[in-house]
């Protein structure tokens, strides 16, 4: 669709993606868990498929734990960890941000006891590594901060923050559902001990995610779903061969130069009075823009019929303001006229 321009909420599975899963539908269908031969060829597909991910995040393949998507993998590091302290519960800190899986996530935990600091950000929505500091207690556990806010595109300084957890020995968890594949990430050099990816957001299956965990072997978190010992006893259920091994073709064919193009966008948005939103350090393919009136609202999307978001697609199902939006200063008129143009990461490649 060459009208649509919402691709931080979803992507369309890529042509190689979809030839790689097919004939774990058909064909090569057994159940990985099987110590048959063909059990046998699921699970080296899937340890295969291990391998591409850590290696993509600078991890090793032992720590890479399967899941159902980032919301799974999100909810997964936050009560895996906090499900450690049930009795004498810790702190957290995060940011007031966060996608809505992590601030729900959040306000579950404070309802059973936790306590949770929520960072707010500057008008940019940058998340500042001196107010986490600040923000740091004796019991506090975990500190999770995004890579890349999915509604402006800001990216957030994950290296500072991860030096900050590392020196109070404090783990440090990012989602980077957004940045996965488009930015460089190595979870040594960052000093990240959790991570969550998604598959949808990079030409892969919807339905499949993962979790970093670093010394997953070792680790105390508590599983949120019990089942057969599959993922290290840590997240149980027969795993999804195809969707997995969709998740690593997508990784593979994803664009990799950093160049950056799309026919006129830039020109076709300065025609219109516009503010931009989200700061100078930016994802180049989510914009997030504040039309000046509601005239120049009518005036673009009468000329240019394009499939965009308002906030989030989550934030899109209430009529509520984008909490984003509002914690960088926006009134409910401004978050009304602000829309999220988010292009094909394709166009990465394209000069």
């Amino acid at each position: 669709m060459n009208n649509y321009f919402d691709y931080a909420a979803s992507t369309p599975i890529s042509n190689a993606v979809l030839d790689a899963m097919n004939p774990w539908y058909t064909e090569c269908f057994s159940n990985p868990s099987a110590v048959h031969t063909e059990g046998q060829k699921a699970s080296k597909a899937i340890e295969n498929a291990r391998e591409i991910i850590a290696k993509k995040i600078g991890a090793m393949p032992s720590e890479i734990i399967f899941t159902s998507g980032a919301s799974e993998a999100n909810n997964m590091a936050l009560k895996g960890l906090a499900f450690q302290y049930l009795n004498d519960k810790c702190h957290i800190i995060t940011s007031a941000i966060e996608h809505k899986c992590i601030l729900n996530t959040c306000s579950f935990l404070e309802k059973i006891g936790f306590d949770v600091t929520y960072i707010s950000p500057n008008e940019h929505g940058e998340i500042s590594p001196e107010k986490i500091k600040r923000a740091i207690r004796e019991d506090t556990k975990l500190i999770s901060i995004h890579h890349v806010n999915n509604e402006l595109g800001t990216i957030q300084p994950i290296a500072e923050i991860g030096a900050i957890a590392f020196e109070h020995d404090i783990l440090f968890h990012t989602d980077t559902a957004q940045s996965f594949c488009k930015l460089d990430i190595d979870v040594d050099d960052m000093n990240v001990d959790m991570l969550s990816l998604s598959g949808h957001k990079i030409y892969g299956p919807k339905g499949i995610g993962a979790l970093y965990i670093r010394d997953a072997r070792y680790s105390d978190i508590v599983p949120l779903i019990h089942g057969g010992g599959q993922e290290l006893g840590l997240r149980g259920g027969t795993s999804p061969t195809p969707l997995i091994v969709g998740l690593a073709v997508a990784i593979e064919t994803f664009p990799k130069e950093k160049s950056y193009k799309h026919y006129n966008f830039e020109e076709i948005i300065k025609t219109y009075r516009v503010n931009r939103n989200g700061g100078s350090n930016f994802l180049p393919t989510i914009w997030s823009v504040t039309f000046i009136n509601d005239d120049e609202v009518k005036s673009f999307f009468n000329q240019h019929l394009w499939y965009v978001s308002q906030g989030s697609a989550c934030n899109s199902i209430t009529n509520i303001s984008s909490h984003v939006l509002s914690a960088i200063g926006l009134d409910k008129d401004q978050a009304r006229r602000t829309y999220r143009i988010s292009l094909p990461s394709y166009y990465l490649s394209i000069c």
